[in-house]
């Protein structure tokens, strides 16, 4: 895949494979085209070259919400939503297969409307519940501090009924003890069948949760493996810090 901006090339070849079932990290210094990726699969930015291919399928192209439709949903690195709807709002508002956005189903409110409302509240009460945000669910989304925000925005793509989740830093701004509970979150929901892919800064929890680490520099490949492999090798040291060690 490629993608250029005003002539830079923030995408130069870059060839990235998820395997289902696991959590893959994206990791690489600030500029290696970590998000421009994200941006390119979720069809918020279209690419300048490449494929994207999906459970079989060829998405290159699709808007954004067909592919969230299709199961591959984001989240964005500064958690988004509506501020001022409260946080059992902007679960129900991410809820796939809304039924009341046709008038006619809205006003005659037929069975099946009632019915596929009554599996959303649900959901949206079993969401809040597994990410501990039962006790906000009536808060604003603004009264939340960064790590409930994070969760919130989780919890959301969850609503959308996701095969694959892709996270843009789950735990960025996030105190220790909250970072801990997001990676048993997510740890809970790749044994449940979900597949991840993510990007992370933080080190410590791209080795408690990868399987699988790819890294990136200047918009290409540079390495992947497990994360105690790309701790010792060289290219990887020096992409990060120069010509210093790393050490785990």
């Amino acid at each position: 895949m490629t993608r250029s901006f005003y002539g830079v090339r923030a995408l130069d070849g870059v060839d990235l494979r998820v395997e289902a079932h696991r959590i893959t990290g994206l990791i690489g210094p600030n500029g290696a085209g970590k998000t421009t990726l994200f941006n390119c699969i979720s069809g918020v930015v279209p690419s300048d070259s490449g494929a994207v291919r999906f459970d079989g399928r060829d998405i290159t192209g699709w808007r954004p919400d067909r592919i969230a439709a299709a199961g591959l949903v984001r989240t964005f690195q500064i958690a988004r939503g509506f501020p001022r709807l409260s946080v059992y709002e902007n679960l129900l508002l991410y809820g796939d297969r809304q039924p009341g956005e046709a008038v006619t189903a809205a006003v005659l409110r037929p069975p099946a409307v009632s019915r596929r409302e009554r599996e959303l509240i649900d959901r949206a009460h079993g969401v809040a519940r597994r990410l501990n945000l039962v006790r906000v669910l009536n808060d604003p989304a603004a009264s939340l501090s960064g790590g409930q925000k994070k969760l919130l925005e989780i919890g959301r793509v969850l609503m959308a009924g996701p095969r694959l989740i892709m996270l843009d830093e789950p735990v960025a701004g996030v105190n220790p003890t909250l970072a801990r509970e997001i990676a048993v979150h997510l740890r809970g929901l790749v044994a449940e069948g979900l597949t991840i892919l993510l990007i992370e800064h933080h080190m410590d929890t791209i080795a408690q949760l990868c399987d699988h680490v790819v890294v990136l520099a200047e918009g290409r490949n540079l390495a992947e493996g497990s994360f105690a492999d790309l701790a010792r090798d060289a290219r990887v040291q020096e992409a990060y810090m120069g010509r210093r060690r790393w050490v785990s």
